[in-house]
């Protein structure tokens, strides 16, 4: 591990720090994560880190930690010095620079999958990721172009345990749906619709399934509702229209892994 006391802000190496924000990565897959709790999960995940910028303070705190994740640099200033190369103020004493895992095939994915399509909001993903790791559901299957779970943002909410979840990216819903079938799961969607049958009904045992979560405003569209199984509503008191998708994923999230 070599330790760089940071002498100005012109450093190369820094420069994902300041440009790495909300769902961008660099050219490499590499993204960064900020916050103790969120950097303290991630040395625990395995991933290969490229850097850590810190205060003193921090690596003193976590140093064996650090040596045991084998982070290979180490840039140490002060919190003050660290809110210049963020450009805004901040809350936390660590950052990490990291590669974000390899895209996990189909086919090796576990048994309990949650599928986003077209969501727009890194909170909601991440919101989604942290549920999906409380309640073992370790598959997440994500559009290519969206918002992703990685995202800074996004990583952030979900506490880190994003890292928990085994990650695919997809190109399209419509044929990656038709595998994940071909592969043995039951396709669900959670949708207010005149298809859906209620969510404290629904009792079947599934050995292997896939929920499908939709847009924030326009919800799952109607072609992949026809490719589903079953399409489950979550009961509400009437004059509401819809949960926040976030919490319908833990809601039903919980339905399908607990209650039988």
């Amino acid at each position: 591990m070599e330790i760089v006391e940071i002498p100005d802000l012109d450093i190369p190496a820094l420069k994902p720090y300041r440009t790495l924000r909300g769902n961008l990565f660099d050219r490499d897959g590499s993204f960064v994560a900020d916050s103790p709790r969120v950097v303290g999960q991630l040395l625990k995940s395995g991933l290969e880190f490229k850097s850590l910028l810190c205060t003193l303070e921090y690596l003193k705190k976590e140093r064996a930690r650090i040596a045991e994740a084998r982070v290979p640099k180490v840039y140490l200033g002060d919190r003050a010095l660290l809110e210049r190369i963020v450009g805004h103020s901040i809350h936390h004493n660590v950052m990490a620079h990291l590669l974000r895992p390899a895209n996990i095939p189909l086919d090796a994915l576990p048994d309990r999958i949650v599928m986003l399509t077209r969501l727009n909001n890194l909170e909601n993903v991440g919101a989604i990721a942290r549920s999906a790791a409380a309640l073992g559901v370790g598959g997440y299957v994500v559009p290519s172009n969206g918002p992703h779970p990685y995202g800074r943002r996004a990583i952030r909410v979900s506490t880190g345990h994003v890292t928990k979840l085994q990650v695919h990216l997809y190109e399209e819903p419509l044929t990656t749906i038709d595998k994940l079938k071909a592969l043995g799961y039951t396709i669900l969607a959670a949708e207010v619709s005149e298809k859906a049958v209620d969510l404290a009904s629904f009792s079947p045992i599934l050995k292997k399934w896939v929920l499908i979560l939709g847009n924030e405003e326009e919800g799952v569209s109607e072609e992949i509702l026809d490719r589903c199984d079953h399409v489950l509503r979550i009961e509400m008191e009437e004059g509401i229209k819809s949960f926040n998708v976030a919490m319908a994923a833990s809601i039903a999230m919980y339905r399908l892994r607990y209650c039988r």
